[in-house]
């Protein structure tokens, strides 16, 4: 499927075998994707912003300088996606997993990880004092930035791990 370039805001796709597809650049901001496979998908440049993507299977995806902004993506699947210079403030991720993913450059400020799975997970990202982070559990890499009240710092290793785990985590920050 190519519809890369394409605005398809606001499409119902629930459920939608879209498998290696071509989303590049594609709007689909406020779109309905719950459910859809969207294994190994192109959906760089693309813009989610609003989407609805619970359960929806994003392995082996490329997301690179993707939207997710307030995004629904409860439940969904990012075993060894790529996600680099990603916008995911306010986006909830509630029992996700990420598992082997890379998270580089990906802002979660805002963003609620309660109860998602990670392992081994690249975490090079932007929290901050609203980031949810109860219930997350596994392993990841570091470092990360935290902006907050005492301004924006690198966090990495048992400094990582002690913030998250301080919000109700259950991580482990792996040496690199």
């Amino acid at each position: 499927m190519d519809v890369a370039g394409l605005d398809l805001s606001m499409s119902d796709l629930s459920g939608a075998g879209l498998a290696n597809g071509l989303l590049t650049e594609t709007v689909l901001r406020g779109a309905r994707m719950s459910g859809a496979d969207l294994y190994r998908a192109h959906l760089e440049g693309a813009v989610l912003d609003e989407a609805d993507l619970a359960g929806a299977s994003l392995v082996k995806a490329e997301l690179d300088r993707a939207s997710l902004r307030g995004a629904m993506l409860d439940g969904a699947d990012f075993g060894s996606v790529e996600m680099y210079d990603v916008d995911a403030r306010a986006a909830s991720f509630r029992g996700a997993v990420f598992h082997g993913a890379s998270l580089d450059d990906v802002d979660l400020r805002g963003a609620d990880l309660s109860d998602a799975s990670v392992s081994r997970t690249f975490m090079q990202v932007v929290f901050d004092d609203r980031t949810v982070a109860d219930g997350l559990t596994g392993t990841v890499f570091g470092p990360a930035v935290v902006v907050d009240a005492e301004g924006r710092r690198e966090l990495s290793g048992a400094d990582l791990e002690s913030w998250l785990n301080g919000r109700g985590a259950k991580v482990r920050v792996l040496p690199c």
